[in-house]
């Protein structure tokens, strides 16, 4: 190898450097919809334990939200919700339900939980 580094201290996989665009994608996202008001923060190197976090957690949003942000090829159509729903519920056998939906609609919701309204289901 030239200049006698090893593979470990060269660029990351195409896999990694895909993950990190993607949480960075979210952290953007997020920042961008709050205009910079929410504390967000992106782990090092994708591991939550730099942020005294469980090693899973990707993004911590204010101070106890943790987000592992997957990003993959492609997801089962069946998981994504269509044009005549806002969120898809899922659930695998034995498993607890999730919830898709698309993240700038999520973050709506969180905005107006935080305000203490979401006007969709207040009427106002």
């Amino acid at each position: 190898m030239v200049g006698g580094g090893s593979k470990e201290h060269m660029m990351p996989s195409k896999s990694k450097a895909k993950g990190n665009r993607f949480e960075r994608l979210i952290v953007d996202m997020t920042k961008s919809y709050f205009e910079s008001t929410i504390k967000i923060k992106r782990a090092w190197g994708s591991n939550g334990a730099a942020m005294g976090q469980h090693e899973e957690v990707d993004i911590l949003l204010g101070d106890d939200f943790k987000i592992q942000a997957k990003c993959r090829k492609s997801i089962g159509q069946w998981m994504i919700p269509n044009e005549n729903v806002d969120a898809q519920v899922i659930k695998g056998d034995r498993e607890e339900p999730l919830i898709v939906m698309k993240y700038d609609d999520w973050l709506e919701m969180l905005d107006c939980a935080i305000d203490g309204k979401y006007s969709k289901y207040t009427g106002k």
